[in-house]
């Protein structure tokens, strides 16, 4: 999206994302630390990470302008697509989301538990590194990914370059599972424990 920004009487054109897609889990993080601080430094660090306006321009611009754009942004955000993005590619890799979550390993589990406790904000990228995974074989709409080793910290890399987007809606999927998850848990759990003392 185009913006045009005047300044001493000249009209420069900058870019505007287009698409809530094009905000990277990277660009993500950065503005959701800056819903800590001011509304004014939240503003001003959100329209400069989702643009090529200059940070001095943007502190320059009217308020009535700041508060466009700002719509404009939330808008995207409320349009973007919820749907889970199974299949997931960057830099010509695919990644396949957790085919059978049903199956997940104990060692999945602690790890996606431990990202959640110490906070799921500062942990998202490792978070969508466990349930985002290298496919190893496809065929169609079915594909199977590589075996969770517990070592993500290259794969944590990589998904930084996810969009926002993929990430929400996997985030939305995966709490959905987890309330799921979280009822039938113990009850399993319970079951295994009766059965053990019954041996």
């Amino acid at each position: 999206m185009k913006v045009k920004v005047k300044k001493e009487g000249k009209v420069k054109e900058f870019k505007l994302i287009s698409s809530w897609e094009d905000v990277t889990l990277e660009k993500w993080l950065k503005l959701i630390d800056f819903e800590t601080g001011t509304k004014t430094e939240e503003a001003t660090e959100t329209i400069a990470a989702l643009s090529n306006i200059p940070k001095q321009l943007v502190k320059e611009l009217a308020l009535k302008d700041v508060a466009v754009l700002m719509s404009k942004i939330a808008e995207l955000q409320q349009k973007q697509d919820t749907n889970l993005k199974r299949i997931i590619e960057i830099e010509g890799v695919e990644y396949g989301f957790h085919p059978d979550l049903d199956s997940i390993t104990l060692g999945e589990y602690a790890d996606i538990e431990t990202f959640i406790k110490n906070g799921i904000e500062k942990h998202l990228p490792e978070l969508m590194a466990v349930l985002y995974r290298p496919i190893k074989e496809k065929k169609n709409d079915i594909y199977v990914i590589n075996a969770y080793d517990g070592n993500i910290r290259l794969r944590t890399e990589e998904m930084k370059k996810m969009s926002a987007q993929q990430v929400q809606s996997a985030l939305v999927f995966f709490y959905n599972f987890g309330k799921e998850l979280s009822a039938i848990l113990p009850l399993f759990l319970m079951e295994q424990l009766q059965e053990m003392q019954k041996q």
